[in-house]
C-alpha cells in the first residue's frame, strides 16, 4: 500500500491523541478494531516518543512520517542539522546518504535545489512524502546506492554531504570511516571530482588524526557537542588552495554557541605549563578532550594543568566564557571515610575523576557516596605526582 493512502487523516488523528501512551498497550488495546493499519500508527507513536527532544519541529508536525529505529538512531538532531545548514550553501547540494532526511533537509536551506539519494526504498517513500509537504519543489529523490548514483552523474555539485552508515551487517557499531558504508576513504577521489565542497559526519569516537592522514584535502575539523556530551565530529573539504594547517573547531550548540579553535601544528610547538592547585579548577569540555587541544587551551585562557595527564587545570581569577566548566576549591580532603562522612551528611556529592587510580564509581562505592546536590568531590594527581581529593563547588 501507498503511503498516501496508508497515512490516513483517522490514522494521522489517532497517533496525535495518543502520543503520549504506551505503543504495546495500544497494540493490544485495539487490536482488531483499527480501521486503518494499526501497526503502522503504533510505529509512528514510538518514534515521535524516541525523537521528540531530538528531533522537536520535526514532531510537532502531524503530517510528517518516521521511519524504523536505526534511521531514527543514526539521524542527526534538529539543533545539529541546523548548525550544519550554516556551513553550507550554493546552488545545487547532495546528500548521498539521505536516511530520515534531516540533514537533506536543514542542510538544504541555503540552495536552490537539494539532491536526495538513498539505498533503502522505504525511506525514500518517506522522503518523498515528508519534502512534498514541506518544500514542494526543492528536492529531488533518488533511489539508488550513492556511489554508482554519483558515477553515472554528469553534474559538479557546490556541496556533497554524506554520513556513511556506521553499523554492519551483523549490526554492529562501526567507527573507522573505511569500514562504514560507503567507504569514503576509497572513493574520496570521485567525492573531490564531484564537488566543489564536500561535508563528512562521522562517529563520536573518530580517531581525528588518523582520518587526517587517511584523508588529504580536509581543511577544517568540527567537534560538536550537545550538554558538553560529543554528538558528530564534522570533515569539511572546501578546497582552500593555501591552506597550511587544519583548523579544529571545539562546539557546544547548548550554550551561547561557545567555540574553541586550535590546530595541531600549533599544539605540537606548545611547551606544557603545570602547577599545584591554586582557587579554582578547570575541567575543558568534551569536545576539547577529544581534539586533544590540551596546551591550546592552557595557553588561551593562560592556565596551567595540574598534572601531565589529569587534564584539568588552575587558576587564582574565575574565567568565564571558556568551553569547559569552573569548580572553585572550598578544601583538600583527607581520604578518610570518617571525614569524607562529616564533610557530606547527606551522602550525596557530585565526583569527577581525572587521572586517579580509583574510578568515580569505585570512590562512590568506597565512602558510601551518591550524585546530587551542590558539592563536588574532585579527585585527580597534581604535578609532585601526589594523589589528592578537593571538595569543590561548581562555580556559575
Amino acid at each position: 500500500m501507498a503511503l498516501a493512502q496508508k497515512y490516513t487523516a483517522e490514522l494521522k488523528k489517532f497517533v496525535q491523541d495518543h502520543l503520549n501512551e504506551d505503543p504495546a498497550h495500544l497494540l493490544f488495546k485495539y487490536h482488531g478494531s483499527a480501521h486503518f493499519d494499526l501497526r503502522f500508527a503504533v510505529q509512528q507513536i514510538s518514534a515521535r516518543q524516541k525523537v521528540k527532544t531530538k528531533l522537536p519541529s520535526w514532531v510537532a508536525d502531524s503530517s510528517i512520517v518516521f521511519p524504523e529505529t536505526l534511521s531514527l538512531e543514526q539521524s542527526s538532531s534538529e539543533a545539529a542539522a541546523r548548525y550544519k545548514s550554516m556551513l553550507m550553501k550554493g546552488q545545487k547540494m547532495v546528500d548521498l546518504t539521505g536516511g530520515l532526511g534531516i540533514d537533506t533537509f536543514y542542510g538544504g536551506q541555503n540552495f536552490e535545489q537539494v539532491i536526495y539519494v538513498e539505498r533503502n526504498e522505504a525511506l525514500c517513500e518517506i522522503a518523498r512524502h515528508n519534502f512534498s509537504h514541506l518544500a514542494h519543489d526543492k528536492f529531488v529523490v533518488h533511489h539508488q546506492e550513492s556511489m554508482a548514483w554519483l558515477i553515472n552523474s554528469r553534474e559538479k555539485y557546490d556541496w556533497i554531504y554524506i554520513d556513511p552508515a556506521r553499523r554492519g551487517i551483523q549490526n554492529q557499531k562501526l567507527y573507522k570511516l573505511s569500514d562504514c558504508e560507503p567507504d569514503i576513504v576509497k572513493h574520496w577521489v570521485l567525492l573531490k571530482q564531484k564537488a566543489a565542497n564536500l561535508l563528512v559526519k562521522a562517529s563520536p569516537i573518530l580517531d581525528i588524526k588518523a582520518v587526517l592522514e587517511e584523508l588529504p584535502d580536509i581543511d577544517r575539523v568540527i567537534v560538536l557537542s550537545v550538554k558538553n556530551e560529543i554528538k558528530e565530529i564534522l570533515l569539511l573539504s572546501e578546497g582552500i588552495s593555501d591552506k597550511s594547517e587544519v583548523v579544529i573547531e571545539c562546539v557546544e550548540l547548548s550554550s551561547q554557541g561557545e567555540t574553541f579553535t586550535f590546530t595541531y601544528e600549533h599544539e605540537g610547538l606548545l611547551d606544557l605549563q603545570l602547577s599545584q592547585p591554586k582557587r579554582f579548577i578547570i575541567e575543558p569540555h568534551a569536545s576539547i578532550l577529544k581534539a586533544g587541544g590540551f596546551k591550546s587551551f592552557s595557553e588561551t585562557y593562560h592556565i596551567p594543568k595540574l598534572h601531565v595527564n589529569s587534564h584539568l587545570y588552575t587558576s587564582d581569577i574565575h574565567i568565564g566564557n571558556l568551553l569547559g566548566r569552573v569548580y572553585e576549591i572550598l578544601s583538600e580532603v583527607k581520604s578518610d571515610k570518617k571525614v569524607i562522612k562529616k564533610l557530606f551528611p547527606s551522602g550525596k556529592a557530585n565526583v569527577v575523576v581525572r587521572n586517579y587510580p580509583l574510578k568515580a564509581e569505585d570512590i562512590k562505592n568506597k565512602f558510601r557516596l551518591k550524585d546530587g546536590g551542590d558539592d563536588f568531590l574532585i579527585a585527580s594527581t597534581t604535578m609532585e605526582g601526589k594523589h589528592r581529593l578537593f571538595h569543590c563547588r561548581k562555580v556559575i
